[in-house]
């Protein structure tokens, strides 16, 4: 699963804004194609090794966007280079966590953890930068540790190496996400993009000879997955996101991600037939609300903001 930047909204006119409907409409559209990517990931890492299926995830992503961005390649400077690639560092180890995740855990409980990421942000930032975390983030902090610890009491496998991994995941994706708004300037997003899945194909294939490889087979149904997550939650959702996530607030972008691990579930139980006792959900339910409460606190507070500024306007 693979978070792009949260941006600021812009100002717009109104004849360059889309209608709200159709904004919201293609980001959930975005987490419903990043849920996805669990299922068709558990799928293909049954018969391809975790590093090579990233490999040709990312090798057929960048395929696939060399195409679009073709009459765009004479943009590609030195800087833009540079910065992609730092950005694809990032983006690789949140894909290459991501695998080792999904393969080792069910994907209910690996999209929850992900999740976390709306965590860990405030954290890196406070360590790094000496960022203020707040009570809000503490407090959601407090419920996701709590959730953790049900996970690791509930279901007869206790926190499992493949639970770890998602929770290092969900790590990497808020590194991602700081570093693309840190390091990125005005950069095309589609020759950045081209960059980054470029980046992660090499760092995979790295991996991939480094490890050993066991004995394999792609069959169709393997194939399929592949294609899938290099579509759809990689090129598409980048595209999308890119595309409509500007029109929001970082606050409600946020809110809108946080559906990413329900459709995980929803896969998990209906297509995959996994099931959680009750310590399992009690635990995921309490680290979607750790993730959820810190953002609808943000998002209450960015509604009087506006209030304000539109009775004093007015």
């Amino acid at each position: 699963m693979q978070h792009q930047t949260t941006v600021e909204a812009e100002d717009v006119t109104a004849a360059e804004h889309p209608p709200q409907g159709r904004i919201y409409f293609f980001l959930i559209l975005t987490t419903f194609f990043w849920g996805g990517s669990f299922l068709f990931s558990k799928i293909g890492l049954r018969e391809i090794p975790p590093t090579l299926f990233v490999f040709a995830r990312f090798t057929l992503a960048a395929m696939i966007m060399l195409i679009v961005c073709s009459r765009r390649l004479g943009r590609l400077d030195r800087g833009a280079l540079l910065r992609g690639c730092i950005v694809g560092l990032a983006l690789g180890l949140t894909n290459l966590s991501f695998v080792f995740g999904v393969k080792g855990t069910s994907i209910s409980r690996a999209g929850v953890l992900n999740n976390l990421f709306v965590l860990f942000i405030p954290l890196i930032t406070r360590v790094v930068w000496r960022d203020r975390v707040g009570r809000v983030n503490l407090a959601g902090i407090a419920l996701a540790v709590a959730g953790i610890w049900l996970l690791a009491t509930g279901g007869g496998v206790g926190f499992n190496r493949g639970d770890l991994i998602s929770t290092l995941c969900a790590l990497f994706i808020a590194g991602h996400i700081i570093t693309v708004s840190k390091v990125l300037r005005d950069d095309d997003v589609f020759l950045v993009s081209l960059v980054q899945f470029a980046t992660v194909a090499v760092m995979a294939g790295l991996a991939s000879l480094a490890l050993p490889t066991p004995e394999f087979s792609v069959t169709p149904t393997a194939a399929m997955s592949i294609v899938y997550c290099a579509i759809f939650p990689t090129v598409i959702c980048f595209t999308l996101q890119n595309t409509y996530q500007r029109y929001v607030t970082p606050t409600r972008a946020g809110l809108v991600y946080t559906l990413d691990p329900v459709w995980s579930l929803l896969a998990g139980f209906f297509v995959l037939g996994e099931r959680l006792d009750g310590h399992e959900w009690l635990g995921c339910w309490l680290i979607f609300l750790a993730a959820l409460f810190p953002l609808a606190v943000r998002f209450v507070a960015e509604r009087r903001l506006v209030d304000r500024y539109t009775a004093a306007s007015g």
